[in-house]
């Protein structure tokens, strides 16, 4: 599907990749990468999000999808290929970056992310790792100390230059026999990825159960029954479908902007999660 080469030495900076990904949508993905980014700003990280959806969703919670200014992370990525010159933007990486009132900043989508494989199917350049040396040319791991990256619910070349980013993916699910095929099909390509070679693979950071009903029986079974099939990769505690997360993605706000009670026990949970993400990519600090 793609043609691989080997790839550049990767940062030697301390920040680390983390991206959420399925192939299904309607999982959750979105909305986990957003609250994460939240927990590692209430740790006191420096917070980068990159929203690499053509849908705009996780841009969308930031609530900057009205800005005036309409660059984004598209056109940052094509003027960083030499061979698409006739293509580059007078674009900065000033002119693109937007922070928010909680501290967080982040490299907004477009819809002209979704012209992204057409674009660079002429370049002679391994079209896999553009995003990668966007990364590197920037020294992201260096000016940040976590960057989460919100990927297409979609199979393609995106994806690709994501998870050859990145060093670790988180992978929300919704403990149902689709969600379970969308996540196959995305660990097919971690895998098409490790045989080529071209670059380390991101680890497994474990799957998120999202939306989990705890009043049906058939659910329990179910999500006993997936995670036989998911290996030694950590499951991380289920999420239930609370009425809080609905509150709170109305009101584009994280679980962490909310001082009630009712909230505290999704924060605790996100808190837990980017402590265990911490530990199995050797940063505890």
């Amino acid at each position: 599907m793609f043609s691989f080469f080997k790839a550049t030495p990767a940062s030697t900076g301390k920040g680390k990749l983390i991206a959420l990904m399925n192939q299904k949508g309607g999982v959750g993905k979105t909305t986990m990468a957003f609250n994460l980014a939240h927990a590692y700003a209430h740790q006191g990280k420096k917070v980068l999000c990159i929203d690499m959806d053509p849908q705009s969703n996780f841009t969308s919670l930031f609530d900057f999808e009205d800005r005036q200014d309409r660059r984004n992370i598209y056109h940052l990525l094509v003027n960083s290929v030499k061979e698409l010159k006739a293509l580059h933007t007078s674009t900065f990486w000033s002119d693109v970056l937007v922070k928010s009132a909680e501290g967080i900043d982040l490299l907004p989508s477009g819809p002209e992310l979704s012209g992204f494989e057409l674009t660079v199917s002429g370049i002679n350049a391994p079209r896999q790792l553009i995003l990668k040396r966007f990364i590197e040319k920037f020294d992201l791991r260096s000016l940040y100390d976590v960057v989460i990256i919100d990927g297409p619910p979609t199979m393609g070349l995106l994806v690709v230059n994501i998870l050859c980013a990145t060093d670790g993916v988180l992978y929300p699910f919704v403990p149902d026999r689709f969600s379970e095929q969308g996540l196959r099909k995305i660990l097919q390509v971690v895998e098409d990825i490790a045989e080529m070679e071209i670059t380390s693979t991101p680890k497994n950071l474990g799957y998120i159960p999202n939306l989990f009903d705890t009043r049906r029986k058939q659910a329990a079974e179910d999500l006993e029954e997936i995670k036989k099939t998911l290996g030694e990769a950590t499951v991380h505690e289920a999420f239930t479908n609370k009425v809080q997360f609905g509150k709170s993605l109305a009101q584009r706000k994280s679980v962490f902007q909310y001082k009630s009670s009712e909230y505290k026990d999704l924060q605790r949970q996100f808190m837990t999660m980017s402590d265990t993400v911490n530990r199995e990519l050797g940063y505890e600090n």
